[in-house]
């Protein structure tokens, strides 16, 4: 018993002795117990002390079936059976192939082509690069498309690039000296309108906004890019009816192209397989990750029409050639595994039964928009923000120096789950296999972790 007690305490502090957390800042994470997990198992988390967790945010939104699934994990353990990597630079393998079919069938048609890489960021810096690199072939040296547009409280990643095209001021105006031009427009945040304004009855006036500015640089402007229908990094700001296809019109108007970023809202998150499909738009570039795997493995995808693939052939000696590449691109480990996640994610699995399980969590939510500091609760499928509030009359937000939201995540720690806040905004986003029993205990420990610290 003394060992093993010891081996947890030498684990606990070598955790704060080793290892930077990513978005955590570690002087205060110092001065907490490690949360050490060791094992998991459908929707549940387990710690080195053999506590017990509901996962809430499917491990940071990429956990779209649950731990463990048999069908991911035979699927992965049968591929090490024959080859765990191979380079994609110049040949290929099987699993890479196999994807790269399944993925053009499933997103939006048109989408032709499929470049593998390893992250969102990196799937979104690839993006960026094929837009610009296209209008360099299309136009010749009198191309003058260089830049490009994002919405503002847009998160795109971490890497220079897509931090370039962000637009949430905490993640990145350290940075600026290193980030190239990018115009912003004001983002669909509804409940705190930028324009002051109040839907239905302003008509899609940021869409106007956007076109205004689209308008104004569209001869110096590759492609804009879009989170579609969730800006998630932002506090699950969800666009209104409409907002998206009025974008895939501006830019056809313009001639952009459009980058849609489907990281975290890809793979059935918002209730259909891919966001775009709500509103009939095939983008010219879709960035995918996260759950493709289904929290398995890293890999990306970044999907484009055959025009885009098209203008970068021809002879070795105009190097129209993409020169870009990742070493583990097309892991055929990381392709198994999404091969297997995408087969539970078909008409006879998962999306059948997630329609009720949405009604179920939207119909749990509704009890919490009446705790007095909650100013919204804002939904999309299985993808939620709870925005905390100090005063709702005034949507006055609460002092980050309060960590509000931090408080309120370590309280349903100690309930059992482990959920993420975006400042102010407390996030659910579980497995899509979460069953209804779980969904209501999910929402009943979220509310009884906000009461705590606010009330």
């Amino acid at each position: 018993m003394d060992q093993e007690r010891d081996r947890l305490k030498e684990l606990e502090d070598d955790d704060r002795r080793y290892i930077w957390h990513p978005f955590t800042q570690m002087q205060e994470y110092e001065k907490e117990t490690p949360l050490i997990i060791e094992r998991a198992e459908g929707v549940y988390l387990f710690d080195i002390h053999g506590k017990r967790y509901m996962d809430g945010v499917s491990s940071l939104w990429v956990n779209v079936h649950g731990h463990r699934r048999p069908e991911i994990d035979r699927a992965i353990k049968e591929q090490i059976d024959r080859v765990s990597h191979s380079t994609l630079l110049g040949i290929s393998n099987v699993p890479a192939i196999e994807l790269a079919k399944k993925l053009v069938k499933i997103t939006p048609p048109g989408l032709e082509k499929v470049f593998y890489s390893d992250s969102g960021s990196t799937a979104v810096e690839i993006a960026l690069k094929i837009s610009f690199q296209f209008f360099q072939h299309r136009m010749g040296k009198s191309c003058k498309k260089t830049r490009f547009i994002a919405l503002t409280n847009a998160y795109h990643g971490d890497t220079i690039g897509s931090v370039s095209v962000g637009g949430i001021p905490l993640f990145h105006d350290l940075f600026h000296p290193l980030l190239f031009p990018c115009d912003f427009a004001p983002s669909p945040y509804c409940y705190r309108c930028p324009l002051e304004m109040t839907y239905p009855s302003c008509s899609l006036a940021c869409a106007d906004e956007l076109e205004n500015t689209v308008r104004r640089i569209h001869e110096e402007t590759a492609a804009l890019i879009i989170e579609p229908l969730v800006q998630g990094a932002a506090g699950m700001l969800t666009a209104p009816p409409g907002y998206l296809a009025r974008v895939r019109k501006i830019c056809t108007r313009y001639d952009l192209l459009m980058i849609a970023d489907e990281v975290a809202t890809g793979f059935g998150r918002t209730g259909t397989l891919f966001a775009c499909e709500q509103e009939g738009v095939t983008p010219d570039l879709l960035c995918l990750a996260k759950g493709m795997t289904g929290g398995y493995l890293p890999l990306a995808a970044t999907l484009t029409t055959q025009e885009v693939f098209d203008a970068f052939l021809g002879p070795y000696e105009e190097f129209k050639t993409f020169f870009h590449g990742h070493t583990y691109t097309g892991n055929p480990l990381a392709c198994a595994a999404a091969l297997a996640s995408i087969s539970l994610l078909s008409p006879e699995e998962v999306l059948p039964g997630f329609q009720a399980r949405i009604q179920c969590l939207s119909e749990e939510l509704a009890r919490l928009q009446g705790l007095n500091h909650v100013g919204e609760v804002r939904q999309k499928g299985f993808m939620v923000g709870i925005e905390l509030v100090r005063n709702r009359t005034a949507k006055e937000p609460y002092p980050l120096k309060d960590q509000v939201g931090h408080r309120v995540i370590l309280e349903a720690r100690k309930k059992g789950m482990i959920i993420r806040p975006l400042g102010n905004v407390i996030v659910l986003m579980p497995p899509l296999c979460m069953e209804e029993g779980e969904i209501r205990e999910m929402v009943a420990i979220t509310g009884a972790a906000i009461r705590e610290v606010t009330e």
